[in-house]
């Protein structure tokens, strides 16, 4: 029988701070997922996808330059503001709203990409640099060299998927975005938020959904492609 100091050691919950009550973490991980705390560099796995996106291929990049990957249309490793205007129209954004995300998307994300300290009127997102655009107040699933954290994509849920298991409301994603804010990081947590928004009105279900496997999948980037496809009229199902 585990004496107390044993018990103590692996508690996720203190009676002094109701908030580790509030938001519960897993205890369990390692039984569906192989050292669910170690960063993964290629692949974006989960419980239910111990080795990630069945058939996506990384190309040897991080999970975090998949993710922007696809809006680099002529695979030339820098992504300009009709590139990430082109992707956006290409998952379903109107040309309304495509034009204003592209412009702030670039804008927000170039200068920490480049490879030197001279600002480009042109806005280019430099790939091999995209950990650098890594803002505060996120969920911490990249890591500050664009790994990917399997630990902090499951706590998300445990946390916070409080209606449905492995599925938030558009409540619930505020209510993450607000327990992920720290303090007096301004950009950090309206960058947040908008990005929440976006993947919310981007791949929320029928019922008002954000599937755990639509958030896995935006952090590899594949989600992207899946919504190109359907976008085009391809029936498929997202495995």
């Amino acid at each position: 029988m585990a004496t107390e100091a044993e018990a103590d050691a692996l508690a996720t919950v203190a009676e002094c701070a109701p908030v580790t009550m509030e938001r519960k973490v897993k205890s369990d991980l390692e039984n569906f997922l192989p050292k669910p705390y170690m960063a993964r560099a290629l692949t974006a796995p989960d419980a239910e996808y111990p080795s990630g996106t069945p058939g996506h291929k990384n190309y040897g990049m991080s999970v975090l330059q998949q993710h922007v990957a696809f809006f680099d249309q002529d695979d030339n490793g820098i992504i300009y503001p009709w590139e990430t205007y082109t992707g956006l129209r290409a998952i379903g954004f109107n040309m309304i709203a495509s034009l204003i995300m592209a412009i702030g998307i670039n804008a927000g994300l170039s200068y920490t990409t480049l490879p030197g300290w001279i600002p480009s009127p042109f806005l280019p997102i430099y790939i091999h640099n995209i950990h650098k655009s890594k803002h505060g107040s996120d969920s911490g699933t990249y890591d500050t060299e664009g790994r990917y954290m399997p630990v902090n994509l499951e706590n998300m849920f445990s946390k916070y998927a409080k209606t449905v298991p492995d599925k938030l409301t558009l409540g619930e994603l505020w209510n993450m975005t607000e327990g992920n804010r720290v303090a007096f990081d301004l950009f950090g947590g309206i960058a947040s938020k908008l990005e929440w928004a976006l993947l919310y009105v981007l791949a929320r279900d029928e019922e008002g959904f954000l599937s755990k496997e639509a958030v896995r999948r935006v952090f590899d980037g594949s989600l992207f492609e899946y919504c190109a496809k359907a976008h085009m009229g391809y029936e498929g199902k997202m495995s």
